[in-house]
This record gives structure tokens, sequence and C-alpha cells, in this order.
């Protein structure tokens, strides 16, 4: 006596297949995940960063003391025929400006920064950094 009906087969994917698939599910959601990164990741810096540049020219700092905003950039453009340096007091950077080159630094944090340049002590500024 044959059975009645269809009988169901129990179908199951070949293994290669299945590994496609949990391969393509794994990046997919690797995917999604650096996508939310990268949206979040924006988010953190102002989307109104500007550059302020402090030039150092006859042993002077121009602008002496500089307004800016976390996630702006400054640069400082040494126009003078020797190296200076931009030295923050509190250590937050201290970098080497040769004879006319331009540095620059990124700032993560709301406070003010009194900086000097260590070979010209004379040469001293203030940054006032705003959120």
């Amino acid at each position: 006596m044959k059975p009645r009906g269809r009988r169901r087969s129990v179908h199951r994917r070949p293994a290669a297949l299945r590994l496609r698939v949990r391969a393509r599910v794994l990046r997919d959601s690797f995917v999604r995940l650096v996508i939310v990164a990268l949206v979040v990741a924006a988010a953190a810096v102002p989307a109104h960063a500007r550059t302020v540049r402090i030039l150092m020219e006859n042993l002077v700092l121009q602008p002496a003391e500089t307004r800016a905003k976390v996630g702006d950039t400054v640069e400082w453009i040494n126009d003078d025929m020797v190296a200076h340096t931009a030295t923050a007091r509190n250590g937050d950077f201290d970098m080497i400006v040769p004879s006319k080159s331009t540095v620059s630094f990124v700032l993560l944090k709301a406070r003010t920064i009194e900086y000097y340049s260590r070979f010209h002590p004379i040469m001293k500024g203030r940054l006032r950094i705003s959120r």
C-alpha cells in the first residue's frame, strides 16, 4: 500500500551554502556596525569646525589670545627664519614649528590653554576653547 498524498522531503542546504549564508549575514552585520560607528563619530565633531591660524613672526604671536571651539583646528604658521615651539603649559601639546612651516592641532576639550615657545619664552599665547 502506497502512502497517500505527497511526502515531504527533508531538504537541508549543503554545508558550503550554509557557510556562505552565515558569512554574508556576518558581513552585513559588520557593515551596519561600521556605518553606525561612523555616524556616531561624525556627530561627535561639530559641523562648524574651522581652522584658527596663529602667525609666528618677528618673535611675536599674532593673535596672542585666540578663541576657538571644540573640534576646531589650530594652525601655527612660522614665518620667521628660526624655529619655534607651540608648548602648552598643561602638557596638552608640545610641537616644534620649523622655520617657514606650519603645524596643526585639533582641539578636543573646552578649557583655556596657556602656551609659549620653549626656544623663545617671550612668545606667549592663550587659547580659549569653548563648546
